[in-house]
């Protein structure tokens, strides 16, 4: 299962994770969101780093790295926001991404 982020375990559960982790911010009334859940979830199942920021709980976050739009998927590598999608994107786009 995908890591829930919250503003409490970001810094630890991505900012000084030591693979890269993908985040994606989403919002339970977002459509494309709720399409980009499952794929998520199964990079989690598969072994990947991945966590959900909700930007209605966190909205913080969502401002801090300026997410204007959902889904909103950011890649961090080494503490620093390595990719940014915005936008649905595919198991495969992601896994590429994640294994660069």
């Amino acid at each position: 299962m995908a890591k829930v982020i919250t503003s409490q375990n970001f810094e630890t559960e991505v900012l000084k994770s030591d693979k890269p982790v993908l985040i994606d911010f989403w919002a339970t009334w977002c459509g494309p969101c709720m399409r980009q859940g499952p794929i998520i979830e199964a990079l989690a199942e598969e072994g990947y780093a991945v966590g959900k920021v909700d930007v209605d709980a966190e909205p913080a976050l969502a401002q801090q790295y300026q997410v204007m739009s959902i889904p909103t998927l950011i890649l961090f590598k080494d503490g620093k926001e390595a990719e940014r999608i915005v936008g649905l994107s595919s198991k495969e786009t992601l896994k590429k991404l994640l294994e660069s």
